[in-house]
């Protein structure tokens, strides 16, 4: 690992006060070169990716990124310890700074395939496959997951009980892998509804149980517990620090991403990051030519700008310009000029 980024690390795991959430369909490497227009510090993760596509897919596609993404952390998901140690094995020649295991995720697809949140029922086999990936890296292994499950009609018949919803559930999940070398959680202050909810009522409807994150901490000082779930505001982050160790922001970072320059407290500066909308567009019309050089359609970047003027004057224009299908670097120019 590159020496400018050694200062994120404390034991084995990544330490960062910010992350971005890992987003399927929006934190591509084309959201992610985006961000680091803005912001050149916070956490990022690639979308889930399967240990399938990984062992099946187009590598560079699947898991390239470029230099200016570090600090990044791959997120994969895996059904079993093979198929994870062969993933994290062939990811290595790619240089992530940490692999993070999804144990969140309550999508019935993934579920039906065993992955996901559905493992929260199975702490000895996510922990048999985590000893699996640290078998095959040495990067820290962390584990992304809900404080509980209820698993009614998707869990075995065997089970004596589908609602693991107690804090004490949660704690047994963690303290099961811990001993796998675990020693960051990323929680997601919700539990997952297997069935009946779709991953975006699974984002809204579960109540969030802020208190039960916090309290992990409280009892397991020596673990990085990141919070995650429902955080808009940087007053929400700061007293979110007052009991964990990070935050995780997904949505909101994504549909207001002028955020990311409120914080630059959390990196040793005082002041905001002091960059304007017109120099972000500028760093992006350089990119965007670089993907027209390439004969990569602009659009799979601009599709992820739409927010960079949220609740400021011009962000209908802005929309409609980049939404056109012929949206290009001089649409970018013409937009700069206006302004």
């Amino acid at each position: 690992m590159q020496n400018r980024y050694l200062k994120f690390m404390k034991g084995n795991a990544v330490e960062n006060k910010i992350s971005i959430a890992p987003m399927v369909d929006r934190t591509d490497r084309n959201f992610r070169n985006f961000v680091r227009m803005i912001n050149k510090d916070v956490l990022l993760y690639t979308e889930m990716i399967t240990a399938q596509a990984i062992l099946n897919g187009d590598l560079d596609y699947i898991l390239g990124f470029d230099e200016v993404e570090h600090p990044i952390v791959l997120q994969i998901a895996a059904t079993n310890p093979k198929e994870a140690y062969q993933a994290v094995k062939i990811a290595e020649k790619y240089a992530y700074d940490e692999i993070n295991l999804n144990v969140g995720c309550p999508s019935d697809r993934v579920s039906g395939n065993m992955m996901g949140a559905y493992l929260m029922a199975f702490p000895e086999e996510v922990a048999n496959i985590v000893k699996a990936m640290k078998d095959a890296t040495n990067k820290p292994i962390s584990i992304k997951h809900r404080i509980g499950i209820d698993g009614k009609n998707i869990l075995p018949d065997t089970f004596e009980r589908t609602l693991l919803d107690k804090y004490e559930d949660m704690m047994n999940f963690i303290h099961i892998t811990e001993k796998a070398g675990v020693n960051k959680y990323i929680i997601h202050a919700r539990i997952a509804i297997l069935a009946g909810l779709d991953p975006k009522q699974n984002r809204s409807i579960p109540p969030l149980r802020y208190d039960e994150v916090y309290h992990v901490k409280k009892e397991n000082p020596n673990l990085h517990i990141e919070i995650n779930g429902g955080i808009k505001t940087v007053e929400e982050i700061d007293e979110h620090l007052k009991h964990v160790d990070s935050v995780m922001l997904g949505r909101e970072i994504y549909d207001n991403p002028m955020i990311l320059t409120e914080f630059g407290k959390y990196y040793g500066s005082e002041e905001k990051i002091n960059i304007t909308r017109k120099e972000i567009i500028e760093k992006m019309i350089h990119y965007v030519e670089n993907m027209e050089k390439q004969n990569i359609r602009p659009h799979l970047f601009l599709m992820h700008t739409h927010g960079l003027f949220h609740n400021v004057r011009g962000s209908k224009a802005w929309k409609r310009a980049i939404n056109e299908t012929n949206a290009n670097s001089g649409t970018l120019r013409k937009l700069l000029k206006e302004m």
